[in-house]
């Protein structure tokens, strides 16, 4: 008995993390942080960007999907590459490539500039993010490890929350350009504290061969269909409607397909080889970018598949949200930023008690209540939602919602990996870290090209009850769609001192 007895202790003592760990794990979900605060912290922000940069709705679409879509396409090829060269060092060049893209944003004059600076931001978040998750992995053992990815799940969730609420401080009472600015001080205090405690692990596995077709299929299958869903609306999804133009190079309107269906193939013939390519990787046991096997464990299966309706719903509020707040209610950024914080209370409030849920109803359970809770809040909102709404009246169902976001998100990272074998946990972690990004960029396009269309078909009619005629109404009305709404507060200014239709 009293052998058994040190053998336990013996196995408990060697599975606890030192000091040095714990102060890692704060560096990691620091980083960790950072890159997903950057990911909401633009989206209140957005009405000021438009304005000061003359943004179209596209564009706008671009500055917060572009960021998106390029980490979903390089995670988990930035994930191998962290295996092989080390992941601390993964984690160190990531958050120096991540803080010169913040410096490039917070200096762009265009909306060329700035969209170019989110890609070199999301290529040093790419480094950053599997790096994170990975390592806490090889630093925590046993019992240690559910709350060290417990601390994982719950910043992911709540840097996004909060996010809305430090852009709006931000812009408010500086400028937008220090949701960039913040960063650069942020990195640096990370990077010092992580040199000095996170330790350098490596994947012990050596696969022949880097997947490096399989990088690009994935890149080029995401990277098209998000384009697809961003640009349809505003370019013809079959037929051009528009000319399209990029770095000069035009797609006139008077081509016989749009670009959006070219891309849409693109997107769907590259995925489909994706996919053979990863399974001829397999077979022929070289390494791959994603093990195909690992989604016939129906915990890991499903629990991506929450993952990403999680990110879709929540980037989709993040980012039409702001919109309606400033351009509608009349808000400002302040002011929006703090209804929408009203998630990051709900989240917080949701992070204390996810624990003890889980303990009740497992993993799995909490889950579904979380997500459950999200579309309660989402039909709330939805009913109360009008141009005479009180603020306070839209934040109260965003508390219900971000409770749910809360209990969800902290309960994800330990349902997908609860059944996945332990020599494929690491790719597992990418995986969900790509799945989560693929689901907040087409949450972005998918509330984008809603809006889009919305304002379509609704603006037209209610510019002919003015009086204006119909090439009037039609150039307002593409005028306000093409601002993201942009244009509504200066309409309405104008309304209240001359009419807009013809004067009687």
């Amino acid at each position: 008995m009293s052998g058994r007895h040190t053998t336990i202790t013996t196995s408990a003592t060697a599975d606890a993390p030192s000091r040095r760990d714990w102060v890692a794990l704060g560096a990691l979900a620091a980083g960790l942080g950072m890159i997903v605060l950057d990911g909401t912290i633009v989206g209140v922000a957005l009405p000021a960007i438009i304005q000061d940069l003359g943004l179209n709705l596209t564009d706008a679409q671009w500055v917060n999907s572009l960021y998106a879509v390029l980490l979903a396409a390089l995670l988990l090829s930035t994930g191998k590459l962290a295996d092989r060269w080390g992941r601390k060092t993964m984690f160190m060049v990531g958050l120096v490539v991540f803080a010169g893209g913040s410096l490039l944003a917070a200096l762009s004059g265009t909306a060329g500039a700035l969209i170019a600076s989110r890609a070199v931001q999301a290529l040093g978040a790419a480094f950053i993010m599997p790096s994170t998750l990975s390592t806490v992995k090889a630093l925590f053992r046993g019992k240690y490890r559910s709350p060290a990815f417990g601390v994982w799940g719950a910043v992911m969730s709540g840097a996004a929350a909060i996010g809305p609420l430090v852009g709006g401080a931000l812009t408010h009472w500086a400028s937008w350009h220090w949701n960039f600015l913040v960063n650069l001080p942020l990195a640096a205090i990370i990077a010092v504290v992580g040199w000095s405690s996170i330790t350098n692990t490596r994947s012990d596995v050596r696969e022949r061969g880097a997947d490096v077709d399989g990088a690009m299929l994935s890149a080029i299958a995401f990277g098209a269909l998000v384009f697809a869903i961003i640009e349809g609306p505003a370019i013809g999804w079959l037929t051009p409607t528009a000319d399209f133009s990029i770095f000069g190079w035009v797609w006139p309107a008077t081509a016989p397909v749009s670009i959006v269906a070219i891309a849409l193939v693109v997107g769907f013939v590259a995925l489909a080889l994706f996919v053979a390519w990863e399974r001829h990787r397999a077979k022929v046991r070289r390494s791959a970018l994603l093990d195909l096997g690992l989604f016939q464990v129906r915990t890991f299966s499903w629990g991506n598949l929450a993952a990403a309706m999680v990110a879709v719903g929540e980037f989709a509020i993040i980012f039409v949200l702001p919109l309606y707040l400033t351009n509608v209610l009349g808000l400002n950024i302040m002011q929006s930023g703090l209804v929408l914080a009203a998630m990051a209370i709900g989240a917080f409030i949701s992070g204390a008690s996810a624990r003890h849920l889980a303990a009740k109803f497992e993993a799995p359970g909490t889950v579904l209540i979380g997500l459950g809770l999200e579309v309660v809040g989402v039909v709330v909102l939805a009913l109360v939602m009008g141009p005479g709404t009180a603020a306070w009246l839209v934040a109260l169902p965003l508390v219900v919602y971000g409770v749910g976001l809360g209990l969800a998100s902290a309960q994800l990272t330990g349902t997908v990996l609860r059944d996945v074998p332990v020599a494929s946990s690491g790719q597992a972690s990418a995986t969900q870290s790509t799945v989560r990004q693929i689901g907040s960029a087409l949450g972005t396009a998918f509330a984008g090209a809603a809006l889009s269309v919305s304002m379509s078909r609704t603006l037209p009619a209610a510019l002919d009850a003015t009086g204006l005629d119909a090439a009037q109404a039609d150039q307002l009305a593409e005028a306000t769609r093409q601002s993201a709404g942009g244009m509504i507060p200066q309409l309405q200014a104008q309304a209240e001192q001359h009419p807009l239709g013809p004067e009687t």
